[in-house]
């Protein structure tokens, strides 16, 4: 599969800027990497601006910590 180059580079401007708006989260995301394995479950939990609470969660499979790994080797 191609990926349209000026998509990648939209995308790191976007991660940047999202970087930039949320300063918690990278460091947040580094601080648990380590401990995220196959079986580890992920929440997330929505608030809308009503504050109606959405929750959700997924278990980790090999699948999604290949994903991850390939993701985290773009950053490099």
């Amino acid at each position: 599969m191609a990926m349209n180059p000026m998509a990648l580079l939209q995308l790191k401007e976007r991660l940047n800027l999202f970087n930039q708006d949320h300063p918690k989260m990278l460091p947040f995301l580094t601080a648990v990497k380590d401990k995220m394995q196959e079986g580890t479950i992920l929440e997330l939990k929505v608030t809308d601006v009503e504050g109606k609470e959405m929750v959700s969660n997924i278990r980790l499979t090999a699948n999604d910590m290949e994903t991850f790994r390939i993701l985290a080797n773009m950053k490099q």
